[in-house]
């Protein structure tokens, strides 16, 4: 085990509290302008899926488990769960649904993704920053309307809802931030 500030926890990190092992699902520190600075943590304990809250002040110690953070492909979803595939050994695992979480949306075949694997079990899914997906939905384009703060909503291909600037119209492809489902750009394929 490895210790760590509680303030560099992040998503996807698994933990080790009172002999338990812990997947995070958020990780917030808060700094308010009176007092101790703190990390809240959201956890799902891993051997029941228990979810759990934490608070540490930010400069606590905490126990960090060792897991392996390896490329993996995906390659199909059945019954089972998420099939993924190591491109270098060929080794298959399966995420059941839990750990995918509502991630699965932006789950597309052949994408490259970073499995934690603690003792042979995948703990955690971390997607690519960006993915690139299709407009299937939103307002129509206004005509002498600019670029400007206004956002309107729009629904992406994987049934996914989000903010576009108006000028953006369906059956655009714009590249999205998987973490907050916001919209980064126009794709430039």
């Amino acid at each position: 085990m490895v210790k760590i500030i509680a303030s560099s926890v992040r998503k996807g990190n698994v933990l080790e509290v009172d002999g338990k092992l812990y997947v995070v699902l958020t990780a917030q520190n808060f700094h308010p302008g009176k007092g101790t600075p703190v990390t809240q943590v959201d956890m799902r304990r891993i051997v029941d899926g228990v979810k759990v809250s934490e608070r540490w002040r930010t400069t606590e110690q905490v126990e960090r488990a060792f897991v392996e953070d390896l490329n993996f492909q995906f390659l199909y979803e059945d019954g089972e769960g998420f099939h993924f595939m190591n491109p270098e050994s060929y080794d298959q695992v399966v995420v059941d649904v839990d750990t995918m979480g509502d991630m699965k949306a932006y789950l597309q075949e052949g994408m490259t993704c970073v499995l934690s694997i603690h003792e042979g079990i995948p703990l955690s899914v971390e997607l690519p920053r960006h993915v690139t997906l299709e407009i299937v939905e939103t307002e129509p384009v206004v005509k002498g309307q600019t670029a400007s703060s206004s956002y309107k909503p729009a629904i992406l291909s994987n049934g996914i809802r989000t903010l576009v600037p108006p000028h953006i119209d369906a059956g655009t492809r714009v590249v999205i931030a998987t973490e907050d489902n916001s919209y980064v750009e126009r794709a430039k394929n």
